[in-house]
């Protein structure tokens, strides 16, 4: 039996030529990736239209869904290969972890608001992440029963490196994470090289606040 087409891949594909490769992202493991993941089931269904659409969109608990191009950045930044564990802060919607999902071999994701998590847990299984693993809790503290990471990823915006972020970051490993003031950030890559810190910065950016200890206060 001939597979049904996926009435959403076309748009996927526009996605991807217009507002990841034109604006310079090369990775081809990436571009795959946002083309297989389905976008608009990570959105509201009234919302569902404006899915692939060059912009955030709101998916309750005063959170959003990353616009696409950002998505594609942040992960291109780890450069993944397919054989790392990620950690993962902000699950959100989940639909940053089905693109790391698709790219590493396993996602940890930590989500403060139980609700997103659960829905986004439902999601991801329902999807059929099996790689995918999403705890509720503060995501500035990480998830030390399962570093070292090989890759770090923090989906909102902070005031530094929570330290134990770093300190759960494998030597020689990557953390790509928003730094900055409350509303406007630069996209920053941190890396671990014989214990100590480097970074280096990718552009302005604009994201939700990270909550926690060593980020900012709820």
């Amino acid at each position: 039996m001939e597979r049904a087409r996926d009435p959403w891949e076309f748009t996927r594909a526009r996605m991807v030529d217009e507002q990841l490769v034109r604006r310079g992202i090369v990775d081809e493991r990436v571009l795959a990736a946002m083309r297989r993941v389905p976008r608009h089931r990570f959105v509201e269904e009234a919302l569902r239209d404006r899915a692939y659409g060059d912009h955030p969109l709101p998916i309750g608990e005063e959170q959003t869904i990353s616009q696409p191009y950002i998505v594609g950045l942040m992960s291109a930044l780890l450069e993944l290969s397919g054989r790392e564990k990620v950690l993962e802060i902000g699950t959100g919607s989940g639909y940053q972890a089905a693109v790391l999902g698709e790219l590493a071999r396993r996602v940890c994701s930590i989500e403060r608001l139980p609700r997103l998590a659960e829905r986004a847990r439902a999601l991801l299984e329902e999807l059929g992440y099996r790689n995918v693993w999403i705890r509720v809790g503060s995501g500035t503290l990480g998830w030390p029963d399962e570093a070292p990471f090989d890759r770090i990823l923090v989906t909102a915006g902070s005031p530094a490196v929570p330290p134990p972020l770093f300190q759960q970051l494998a030597e020689d490993g990557r953390l790509v994470i928003p730094l900055g003031d409350e509303t406007n950030q630069a996209l920053t890559v941190v890396e671990k090289v014989r214990g100590e810190m480097r970074t280096r910065t990718h552009g302005e950016c604009k994201f939700v606040k990270l909550v926690g200890k060593y980020a900012w206060e709820a």
